[in-house]
């Protein structure tokens, strides 16, 4: 029996499968802007110090949103370059590692495309209460906020809400039906 790695592609083939690997430039990208939210998290962090003794409560609190904001968009990146170089490229061969995380031993593009709406619904959450805490300047000279803003907003905060519940639930048919015909042998 011949092992499977031995198994020679067509040249079409090879191109098109080896064609994966100008996604590898995309990844190292995205490792390259979550550096700058490491900087941004830290100068964020640094101005939150500098200033804990001046700063409102509320003021404070939106500084901390806006942290959690930096985090969770940092862990969404972490979910890309993981999830999508594991799924779309190729193996990490991270099996036996101690920190290797438990969602990449079942990650696959629906997977992922769920842990993306879920993780980007979690970023639009905090947009909207940091927008519910600052929104006291609401129709003053200068305000940053406006009510159509607002409005806007949450609606399409519910609309990636509506999107998620889409993705999910179209995932739920799709893995049923691969299931139901190994159930019906």
């Amino acid at each position: 029996m011949k092992p499977i790695n031995s198994t020679k592609l067509q040249p079409l083939s090879w191109v098109i499968f080896s064609s994966r690997w100008m996604q590898l430039p995309l990844y190292l990208g995205l490792i390259l802007a979550q550096g700058v939210y490491v900087i941004l998290f830290i100068k964020e962090l640094f101005h939150l110090i500098a200033g804990a003794t001046n700063l409102s409560e509320q003021l404070i609190m939106l500084a901390v949103l806006g942290l959690i904001d930096v985090v969770m968009i940092s862990n969404l990146l972490v979910m890309v370059i993981v999830g999508g170089y594991e799924t779309f490229v190729s193996r990490l061969r991270l099996e036996g590692h101690p920190d290797v995380p438990e969602w990449l031993s079942h990650v696959n593009a629906s997977v992922l495309k769920v842990k993306l709406a879920m993780a980007i619904i979690g970023i639009s959450s905090i947009h909207l209460l940091k927008t519910f805490i600052a929104i006291g300047s609401l129709g003053a000279e200068g305000s940053n906020f406006t009510e159509a803003g607002v409005m806007w907003q949450t609606i399409i905060h519910m609309v990636f809400i509506l999107s998620a519940i889409g993705i999910a639930f179209t995932d739920k048919l799709m893995s049923d039906a691969v299931t139901e015909p190994k159930a019906a042998h």
